[in-house]
């Protein structure tokens, strides 16, 4: 039976309702609902946030579902099968199975006394995922979502691979060893009732480390595209909010799921991070939640407050800032649109040219070429893919741009503004059958310093297919287009335009795995070139306005003698490595406390490409009156020319006693990566 808190603040929580699946199987659910004594015969609307996180391990009367509760709109969370509270298994993230449940668990829900039927879905990151995944099977319920930092492509804008390159870092060091742990945690006896113990085998019987099924998967293909909505937008015919952030993992999904949608929506996109959005840095911050419950309030409640008056179009147009790892806010301007694209929009095409030069003329010499050698290690300046972490903004370029190609423009004598994303248009050759090609755009102050805009990766071998890669051929020359990230940026008079090319982005991708040289062509028959996407520039003035987040942020510390964040050379062995340690905590009761501690070190070597390790360790505890819980996993990975080899272990202790023990060993061959 579900458990009823005595109410707060205005507010009644409501633990564990059980919501039956038709195979079976029950979802754990919470409810924050608006108090008052018959509740349950109070029919209201309803946001959802559905995800495998672990609602159990969240303080009740805290957090977003209250303050919807508060508004008069129920706050629900779900636990995903085989996660939490809810029973079933769990192998492998945003399965057919996980959505089909989710579209259940909806209609489930719109029938219920206290529930109006008026349900919309909310969440960043995964729940983000599960908003317009779920949304595309268009249950007959589920009114609106208001997705961010989600992604619309889990091959091409996911944390597992970009442009056919394999990401380095994050899966090993963050979310991919991370959540096996989170997974094979115990549900709460207190919860669950005497389905305790049941509950927890199950999970443990099954649970397995999601980066198998990444790994094994290297290309695109099948197994991608359950989990995507890119190229099926018209499924979606429930409104949608649409938020985003440059500075996020997942800056192109917004604006491509706007432009492709047909239902009503609106996109909103700031400098942001991969935080929630009160937290997040760069700033400036706003309180989100406020925009969510405003949308709620027209699409749930059926209030006429004006929230689709408005432009539909609204983002931070960023500007040029000294690019120190630790600022806190982005120069620019809110800036609002009637449609995207935006009206009146162009391209800018500019050549790269003899001298480094970044021209407007076509180049007419009829041979012409620059050249360079891969070095594994470029990438060190260029920030940390932002997914779960509270830092890894880019700083001077400058070290990168020793080991690339660099082309330069005049300096500009009026504004320019871009939005979306540039593409790049390079002719090269490389002397290895596998090379990755990484383009950097960025602002170049009158001082020199150069600030990262944005960037653009594409695997040579999937010069034609992300599908079927083939390798290159030495010395042919080939036309490879490649997409940056999309953005949004003012570029100052004063200052230059740059793009850098080179063939790595250490530590956010692993390395390709030979030696050897590139040559980039730029003659009349292979014009490489640069196209932003420009829009007219307007006056630096907010056309957009939010409330400001209650709470303040700051720099992520540790203790003094400890670093979160390190790049470390080994200069005898000419090795690069990165590492990073962050530890947290938080109360979930008065007797219960969830920690963890994230540990990854990895390296890459500049004498041999293919040499490149990471270990990753992520220690949880639960700390309750009844003792202690510690799940560990640890996950190694290796490479050589031919393969990626990983290890990966769960230990499971309950008060310091062996409770549990899994390893996995398997290798993966390349796929040309």
């Amino acid at each position: 039976m579900p458990i009823e808190f005595p109410p707060q603040n205005g507010v009644r929580f409501i633990k564990n309702i059980m919501i039956p699946m038709s195979d079976g199987v029950r979802l754990a659910m919470d409810l924050h609902v608006p108090d008052c004594e018959d509740w349950a015969h109070q029919s209201r609307p309803l946001i959802l946030e559905y995800l495998p996180y672990r609602k159990d391990d969240s303080a009740p009367y805290s957090g977003y579902h209250n303050r919807f509760a508060q508004h008069g709109i129920i706050g629900a969370r779900i636990d995903c099968r085989g996660t939490g509270s809810s029973e079933g298994i769990n192998t492998d993230e945003y399965t057919p199975q996980e959505q089909a449940d989710g579209v259940e668990a909806i209609e489930w829900i719109a029938q219920q006394p206290w529930s109006t039927g008026k349900i919309a879905m909310f969440g960043g990151s995964y729940g983000g995922f599960t908003a317009v995944q779920i949304a595309a099977h268009a249950p007959p319920h589920l009114t609106t979502i208001i997705p961010f930092f989600y992604t619309d492509d889990r091959y091409t804008d996911d944390c597992h691979y970009r442009g056919g390159c394999l990401r380095c870092y994050y899966d090993i060091g963050a979310y991919g060893t991370s959540v096996s742990g989170r997974n094979a945690f115990p549900p709460y006896p207190e919860y669950s009732g005497d389905a305790w113990a049941d509950i927890w085998e199950e999970h443990l019987s099954t649970n397995t480390p999601y980066i198998l099924a990444w790994l094994a998967h290297q290309t695109d293909g099948e197994y991608w595209r359950p989990g995507s909505i890119r190229g099926r937008y018209d499924q979606i015919r429930c409104s949608a909010l649409l938020i985003g952030g440059w500075r996020d993992g997942y800056p192109n999904p917004p604006l491509r799921t706007f432009m492709n949608m047909k239902a009503p929506r609106k996109v909103l996109i700031g400098p942001w991070n991969h935080r929630p959005i009160e937290l997040c840095i760069p700033g400036p911050r706003i309180d989100y939640i406020a925009e969510v419950i405003r949308w709620c309030d027209y699409w749930l409640k059926g209030e006429e407050n004006g929230v689709m008056d408005g432009p539909p179009v609204c983002f931070y147009m960023q500007g040029y800032d000294d690019p120190k790892v630790d600022r806190l806010e982005t120069t620019g301007y809110w800036r609002t649109e009637p449609d995207f694209p935006v009206p009146g929009s162009g391209e800018k095409m500019l050549y790269l040219s003899a001298d480094g030069a970044l021209s407007e003329a076509a180049p007419s010499a009829r041979e012409a070429a620059d050249g360079y050698d891969y070095r594994p290690t470029v990438g060190i300046s260029g920030g940390l893919w932002s997914g779960g972490l509270p830092f890894g903004l880019p700083t001077d370029q400058g070290p990168d741009e020793v080991y690339s190609l660099n082309y330069t423009s005049e300096p500009l004598a009026e504004p320019l503004e871009i939005l979306h994303m540039p593409l790049a248009v390079l002719h090269v050759s490389s002397t290895a059958p596998v090379m990755a090609f990484v383009v950097r755009l960025c602002d170049v102050a009158p001082d020199g310093t150069s600030a990262l805009v944005c960037n653009g990766v594409l695997n040579g071998t999937r010069r034609e297919s992300l599908t079927d890669p083939s390798p290159m051929a030495p010395g042919r020359v080939y036309e490879l287009k490649i997409s940056l990230d999309s953005t949004a940026w003012r570029f100052e008079p004063g200052h230059r335009i740059r793009l850098s090319v080179c063939s790595a982005d250490f530590p956010n991708l692993w390395p390709t795995p030979y030696p050897g040289a590139v040559s980039l062509y730029r003659d009349a028959a292979h014009p490489s070139r640069l196209a932003l996407p420009v829009i007219p520039t307007r006056e630096k003035k907010d056309q957009a306005s939010f409330p400001p987040p209650s709470n303040a942020v700051g720099v992520y510390r540790e203790a003094p003698n400890e670093r979160p964040w390190e790049i470390v050379h080994d200069l005898l062995g000419d090795r690069t490595g990165l590492r990073i340690s962050m530890k947290s905590s938080a109360r979930s009761s008065e007797t219960m406390e969830v920690g963890h501690t994230r540990q990854l070190e990895v390296w890459a070597s500049n004498r041999d490409p293919s040499d490149v390790s990471a270990i990753g360790k992520f220690f949880w505890r639960i700390v309750r009156a009844d003792g202690v819980t510690a799940v560990d996993t640890v996950c190694s990975v290796r490479s050589t020319e031919t393969a990626f080899h990983l290890v990966f272990n769960l230990d499971i202790r309950v008060n310091d006693v062996p409770h549990h023990h899994k390893r996995w060993v398997q290798s993966f061959p390349r796929a040309l990566l």
